[in-house]
């Protein structure tokens, strides 16, 4: 394989200096989300992005152009991912290795890589010193980006665009992204000011994604659209934090006033109430009827414009006199419009059916 290697970044670099040299670009040194000060070229034409949700930041910051390879699991289910919808030509690009969630934190498939003649490899969750191991031995710069936390929405995630938008010499894109994402959780926030405590039920969501599909098991104490439209979140009672996994002893215990259903988990919850229809009866949100499907909130990583998009459908869920005025379909179109380049809430609602409708096979 060392050897394999060092010969194919030989020929590449033979094959540039006959070929001549390339037009001079600017270098930067742009500080990565691991604190690496990172020598590349500004503008780079040519791009792959690696491990979770790297390709979805690239889309927001309109360079979906300049993506030369995709991982493999990017290739995989792209019906959950909005940013396919509006951009399929991406499955159609050389694969650059297999992704998934086994590949975090590893030195990727190098001659994958170095067959597309990438400028920049963008990444996730990759340590410092392996990035800069990566880095020396393919002589590719390697710039690392984030969610934050895996698995869970996090402020961070901000951070990452707008370096990556500087390396892309899309700065005022990038802000533009932060401060719509921001501007709807702040409307948000805004429609639910002054609702009293009890007059808030208590919501769990399950179905959550991490590393995988789950069941009604998964779930987050951190979840966006309950903490952007102020939802007491029953998962929270038991004092820990991010993302868990609830045996479905302590869901009877903590027995919530409203259930939410992720779409990426929803069908596993839909064969999980077929063999257990006891369990779910024992629940008063499936006794009252109150159990509802969002859209995957988590599918190779946080959908941001999902989490608006399911924000609202919580919030006119819980409180339906302060969201009144809101079309669900319209505000999640709104999102990925802006966020993705078209509308793809009826391809979402095609796959997992209408966001906020209530569970479909409780008569």
């Amino acid at each position: 394989m060392q050897k394999r290697l060092i010969a194919l970044i030989g020929a590449l670099l033979l094959a540039a200096a006959l070929t001549g040299p390339a037009a001079a670009k600017d270098v930067i040194i742009v500080r990565d989300m691991t604190g690496r000060n990172v020598s590349l070229n500004k503008n780079p034409d040519r791009i792959v992005c690696l491990c979770p949700g790297t390709l979805r930041q690239i889309v927001y910051l309109q360079a979906q152009d300049r993506v030369v390879g995709v991982e493999d699991m990017e290739k995989e289910s792209p019906k959950t991912r909005p940013y396919y919808f509006a951009h399929p030509k991406l499955s159609q690009l050389p694969s650059v290795g297999p992704g998934g969630p086994n590949t975090i934190n590893k030195e990727p498939d190098y001659e994958k890589i170095l067959s597309v003649k990438p400028e920049v490899i963008f990444v996730t969750y990759m340590e410092a010193d392996l990035a800069d191991r990566v880095q020396r031995k393919i002589g590719i710069p390697v710039f690392v980006l984030t969610y934050g936390p895996f698995g869970t929405f996090n402020d961070k995630v901000f951070d990452s665009i707008l370096a990556a938008g500087r390396v892309l010499g899309q700065e005022s894109r990038a802000k533009a992204v932060v401060d719509f994402i921001q501007g709807a959780r702040r409307n948000l926030q805004d429609r639910v000011k002054g609702v009293p405590e009890d007059k808030k039920p208590w919501a769990y969501i399950g179905g959550i994604g991490f590393k995988g599909t789950h069941g009604i098991e998964s779930t987050e104490t951190i979840y966006p659209p309950f903490e952007w439209v102020a939802a007491k979140n029953a998962a929270k009672k038991g004092g820990q934090t991010g993302h868990l996994f609830m045996d479905k002893e302590g869901l009877l215990k903590l027995d919530p006033d409203v259930i939410f259903i992720d779409g990426g988990g929803a069908e596993l919850v839909r064969q999980d109430f077929e063999k257990r229809p006891a369990f779910y009866q024992g629940l008063k949100a499936f006794q009252n009827k109150k159990a509802y499907v969002l859209h995957s909130y988590n599918w190779y990583m946080t959908n941001l414009g999902t989490v608006i998009a399911d924000a609202y459908a919580v919030g006119k869920i819980l409180y339906p006199e302060r969201f009144k005025d809101v079309d669900l379909a319209e505000r999640a179109d709104a999102a990925y419009t802006f966020l993705v380049g078209r509308p793809a809430h009826a391809e979402m609602t095609e796959v997992q059916g209408p966001l906020g409708q209530a569970v479909p096979y409780l008569k």
